[in-house]
């Protein structure tokens, strides 16, 4: 007798598929060329599937983007701040500027200004815990009197993290590693951190 299938598994394997028909599809016909019914039948699936876990095509990629920023750029910490807050930033600049994931970034955030249910999605799926990941890691470095007792660590975080999306959402060349040295080590002393 066979086994009865798996309905949990067959879900998260039509979530993978739609997750990566998504990525490919931005990829191939860019933001604007994507739409539910190419994903539908790219990864096989009913257009009724798709809208059973996503409100929009920009749900869909929003999560194929933070799934991938999850796996590749998460927030060390070595215990050495500047060196970590390097780490990262390169890797998210990296992330972000080389197809297929920056394309789709930049077109869901073109969306924010339309679509109020995409915009609460960003901030809470993408923005929110990255954001609370950087403040983290700097309360450990504040624990650790790296950083000044007084240090804004949520104004921190935007002034290192602000460049890079300004860069980015102006579609200039993003920073190279040795700017992001350079904008690190600024924040730095500006706060009187202390080796």
């Amino acid at each position: 007798m066979s086994a009865t299938p798996n309905p949990q598994r067959r879900s998260e394997k039509s979530r993978q598929a739609i997750l990566a028909a998504s990525i490919d599809l931005c990829s191939e016909k860019g933001y604007g060329g994507v739409t539910m019914e190419a994903i539908a039948a790219r990864a096989g699936v009913s257009k009724k599937t798709i809208y059973r876990w996503w409100p929009s095509k920009g749900a869909v990629l929003l999560e194929a983007v933070g799934q991938k920023v999850d796996s590749e750029a998460p927030f060390p910490d070595t215990g050495d701040l500047a060196g970590d807050l390097y780490t990262q930033m390169n890797r998210v600049v990296r992330l972000l500027t080389t197809p297929p994931f920056g394309p789709a970034y930049i077109g869901i955030l073109s969306e924010l200004h339309h679509d109020a249910e995409l915009t609460r999605a960003v901030h809470d799926q993408f923005i929110t815990p990255r954001f609370t990941a950087a403040v983290n890691r700097l309360k450990s470095a504040q624990r650790q009197g790296r950083l000044a007792a007084d240090a804004d660590l949520e104004m921190t975080v935007e002034l290192l993290y602000g460049p890079l999306y300004y860069r980015y959402a102006l579609r200039k060349p993003p920073h190279s590693p040795e700017r992001t040295v350079k904008l690190v080590d600024h924040v730095l002393r500006s706060l009187d951190c202390r080796p």
